[in-house]
């Protein structure tokens, strides 16, 4: 998971201690000078000197650990040449440009033209982009514990969640890992086929709900989505269960018709959570689809799915950032266990920073 990202970064960091070391050269050796310049010479030099023992006595301290630890200062110039290196990079590997900027920015606000040891300036530019990234993705909540506590409070109120994103992204399967994921923690559900546009929509979350033993509320094809969400929600109070999920539909995210669809399930069901699912794979466009789906009807939380074949690993950032909004779980296969929740210091990790 997120191996090219990784491997990459590691490059850049090599290096960029390569480039560090080649910028830093020792003092040029002084040849003598020929006899008839030598009164000349010893003249300067004891003018030098000094100069020099005034210097020592301001800052001997400093200069000394100057000489001993390497401290360099990395101008505007020099730092635009890593900077820019590490904008290709990351634009490579589906970060999107506003990531990249955030870190380009917080690096030169760190390093740029301030003295900074040698061999520490990798590692500082590393931790820049650790710190970058902790600051971008915002801290994930536990579902579970979530509708836990809601139910306490409203033990005769089924908790909704309502599942929005693109065809083939993964959303109904996605659907299944969390249905099974409440099963395990002892919380009932019900799911609402609220896809009604889409051939075989009906049938195959039909098929993952029998998998798991649960009903499916549905209406033909061609139906109101927001009608059969609001049929799910009665059959869930009627039964005392404590949670809905909804399917919707997939369609082009560029499309008025489907977002207005979407924003009329919400306005119907009036949902605890709206959880934007997204294929981890797809990068930018996965990243735009999000920020179309928050404008709309502004998401709650992210589920990114495939996470376990993407070895880029810039949409988790991307998403993140552009909607400001937790990721709180990573779909890592097609088993209904492979969903494991997102943690921000393990996928600091991975990228191996």
């Amino acid at each position: 998971m997120f191996k090219k990202l990784k491997e990459k970064l590691q490059g850049f960091f090599k290096e960029n201690e390569e480039y560090v070391k080649q910028s830093v050269k020792e003092p040029t050796k002084i040849e003598k000078k020929p006899e008839e310049e030598q009164i000349k010479e010893q003249i300067l030099k004891q003018t030098i000197e000094k100069v020099q023992e005034a210097e020592k006595k301001q800052d001997g301290l400093f200069k000394g650990m100057k000489k001993k630890f390497g401290l360099i200062k990395i101008n505007q110039k020099k730092l635009n040449e890593i900077t820019e290196k590490l904008e290709v990079l990351l634009l490579e590997n589906n970060v999107a440009l506003e990531v990249s900027d955030e870190i380009k920015e917080k690096i030169k606000q760190e390093i740029q033209d301030k003295e900074i040891s040698k061999r520490e300036f990798s590692e500082k530019i590393r931790e820049i982009i650790k710190q970058t990234i902790k600051e971008i993705l915002v801290e994930p909540f536990d579902l579970i514990e979530k509708i836990k506590q809601y139910k306490n409070q409203n033990p005769d109120k089924p908790f909704i969640i309502v599942f929005f994103g693109i065809n083939g992204s993964g959303k109904t399967t996605t659907i299944a890992k969390i249905a099974a994921l409440l099963q395990k923690n002892n919380l009932s559900c019900t799911l609402a086929a609220s896809d009604t546009f889409r051939a075989a929509s009906i049938e195959q979350l039909e098929k993952h709900a029998k998998n798991l033993n649960l009903r499916t509320i549905k209406h033909d094809y061609g139906a109101d989505p927001a009608a059969v969400a609001f049929d799910a929600i009665k059959h869930a109070q009627a039964h005392k269960l404590d949670v809905v999920l909804i399917d919707t539909a997939g369609r082009m995210h560029t499309k008025g018709d489907l977002l207005r669809e979407m924003e009329k399930i919400v306005r119907v069901t009036k949902p605890n959570l709206k959880i934007f699912v997204g294929e981890s794979i797809t990068g930018n466009d996965a990243t735009e689809q999000a920020k179309k789906f928050n404008e709309s009807i502004e998401i709650d939380a992210i589920i990114l799915s495939k996470a376990d074949i993407d070895e880029k690993g810039g949409t988790a950032l991307s998403v993140g950032q552009i909607t400001n909004k937790p990721i709180i779980y990573l779909g890592t296969g097609q088993n209904y266990t492979d969903l494991e929740p997102f943690n921000k210091e393990k996928l600091i990790e991975r990228l191996g920073l």
